[in-house]
């Protein structure tokens, strides 16, 4: 695959004007442009019922304008390069974020923030993770999420399991004693590749350490180090017993939430916006599915959670950027707006004034580990530039496919990660 860097975008815009053709070539005068990655029946419902209320309130329109999630990623880095961005869009915070700043295709938001008191309104945490860029503020946070260990209560109970694990000897005994009783203990579904990405981030965090983490994301640290051995050992471990289901790339993440929905497997790691999917096929929180954390490995290491924020963003060029801060104002602002997005996407929101009476019980608890948690850093495409990002997630891919070659594809991920950042 080649490596997706700043020139080879600059060149596929060129290249591909259809791609180019945001709602901000058609902007008409009181409208705001935006477009995002939520297209799921639910999502989409939800955001025209929020851009209606917006709309009743400002007198401003929204044009929308949705993109699949996995078309977006490299369709909006299209779009900047074109220099035809819609006046707002939705993105992930960290690295993806980064990315796009250097390509000076957003403007800083730190005026809008200050007059709209937002400090007092996002949790500081989440602010100060994911909206400082360079010292300025250039995101909104529209909500967030955790990613655990979600499984089936009816497969555990029928198993015997009455105790969850806390640490890695005690998940192990957990899967084996699944797999004894005929239940395949993992569903993964990495046939977009970033589903695998969890299980790098944690084994990872919880063996190394956040501050290595850190140096790999950062290209200080390289994927043949013996950290990053030591992360996939364990990973293959659980392929070679037989842990996970056959076949994972062959499904997508909601085939494994499927699976396990049905007892078929016991358990997935994903993030929370699972809750809503599956509360939206009529699984109970709580009652059908629970999560419990990912356990511990190595003591004495900080405790870790991943999990993306997902934010709103003005382009450098927006053709309203009066109306579009009017916008990422209100979406986040707004405590009623915030709930019913989280309810709807099974997300956490930002904004400190959601009652958390709004949450399941499942989300309160994940509420609660991450508050209880020492750090909350972005899962593994967030964190380290996209032409980066690539590199691993193909990794995670390959890795899968044939995970006796693990000494193999970790050596050519570090030679093509260090490409990737010399770009």
């Amino acid at each position: 695959m080649p490596i997706l860097n700043r020139r080879t975008l600059l060149a596929t815009a060129i290249a591909a004007p259809a791609l180019m053709l945001g709602a901000g070539s058609w902007a008409q005068e009181g409208e705001v442009t935006i477009s995002h990655y939520f297209t799921g029946d639910l999502g989409l419902g939800g955001l025209k019922e929020i851009f209606a209320t917006f709309e009743a309130e400002t007198g401003l329109k929204v044009k929308d304008s949705p993109i699949g999630h996995e078309d977006f990623k490299t369709g909006i880095l299209v779009r900047a390069a074109g220099n035809n961005l819609p006046d707002v869009f939705s993105y992930w915070a960290g690295a993806r974020t980064q990315f796009v700043i250097d390509s000076n295709s957003l403007q800083p938001i730190d005026d809008m923030w200050n007059a709209a008191g937002l400090d007092e309104i996002v949790a500081k945490s989440v602010a100060d993770g994911a909206t400082l860029y360079g010292g300025k503020r250039y995101l909104v946070p529209f909500g967030y999420h955790y990613a655990g260990m979600f499984y089936n209560k009816s497969v555990f109970a029928d198993a015997g399991i009455t105790d969850l694990p806390k640490t890695w000897d005690e998940f192990l005994a957990l899967a084996e004693t699944l797999k004894g009783k005929g239940v395949t203990p993992i569903a993964l579904g990495s046939k977009d590749r970033w589903p695998a990405q969890f299980w790098f981030d944690y084994l990872l965090l919880r063996t190394a350490g956040p501050d290595y983490r850190a140096k790999l994301m950062s290209g200080a640290a390289s994927y043949d180090d013996p950290e990053v051995k030591a992360a996939m050992a364990l990973w293959k471990e659980l392929t070679d017993k037989d842990y996970f289901v056959p076949n994972a790339n062959a499904d997508g993440w909601t085939d494994a939430s499927d699976k396990v929905a049905r007892g078929d497997a016991a358990m997935t790691l994903m993030g929370t916006w699972i809750t809503g999917y599956w509360n939206g096929i009529g699984l109970k929180p709580g009652e059908d599915y629970d999560f419990f954390p990912f356990p511990e490995i190595e003591s004495g290491i900080a405790n870790a959670v991943v999990g993306p924020v997902d934010g709103l963003v003005v382009s450098a060029n927006a053709a309203n950027s009066e109306g579009a801060e009017k916008l990422l104002t209100f979406m986040v602002s707004n405590a009623d707006v915030q709930a019913k997005w989280a309810g709807i996407q099974g997300a956490l929101s930002a904004n400190v004034n959601v009652d958390p009476a709004n949450y399941t019980s499942v989300m309160q608890n994940a509420l609660a580990t991450v508050a209880a948690a020492d750090t909350f850093v972005f899962n593994y495409d967030l964190a380290t530039p996209p032409p980066v990002a690539e590199v691993g997630l193909s990794m995670f891919a390959r890795f899968m496919d044939d995970p006796s070659k693990v000494d193999e594809i970790l050596a050519n991920a570090a030679a093509d990660a260090k490409e990737a950042f010399n770009e």
